[in-house]
């Protein structure tokens, strides 16, 4: 498994708008300067979360993004998934039942499944809440020392 740049970058996306919506929405724009990532590319990651659940949009002068649920109902799981797919290492891990024709003899699908599981398991046990929470620590800890 290989997370890709849209995946990358839609997490900063949302992290951003995340750390800096203070309940209001956020320019796009804004989140590209911050991010240093170019808004067009922007504008296509936000397409993939248009009907997912995750963001509102508002047009307009005051228009912009901003989470539809909370950064604690958000995990990274949830976001790698619809930016880069199923989340299985191979193919036949990711599937139930398992759709090989090989899988009733295979020795390594318990392998595959296992490290699925784990993956599954570590990724969707962060949220962006969890990531913004331990930012913000670091950034108390490097200003008391």
């Amino acid at each position: 498994m290989r997370i890709s740049t849209k995946g990358r970058y839609a997490l900063r996306m949302l992290l951003d708008l995340a750390e800096h919506s203070n309940g209001g929405f956020v320019a796009l724009g804004d989140v590209a300067k911050r991010q240093e990532i170019s808004k067009k590319y922007l504008e296509q990651i936000v397409s993939i979360f248009h009907n997912s659940g995750f963001l509102r949009a508002n047009r307009g002068a005051q228009g912009g993004y901003m989470l539809a649920k909370p950064a604690s109902q958000i995990t990274v799981g949830d976001v790698l998934r619809l930016t880069d797919g199923p989340l299985a290492p191979v193919d036949c891990a990711g599937s139930d039942p398992v759709e090989c024709k090989r899988s009733a003899n295979c020795c390594t699908l318990p392998v595959w499944q296992g490290l699925y599981c784990l993956i599954c398991d570590y990724l969707d046990g962060i949220t962006l809440q969890t990531i913004l929470d331990q930012k913000r620590e670091r950034d108390s800890s490097n200003h008391d020392a």
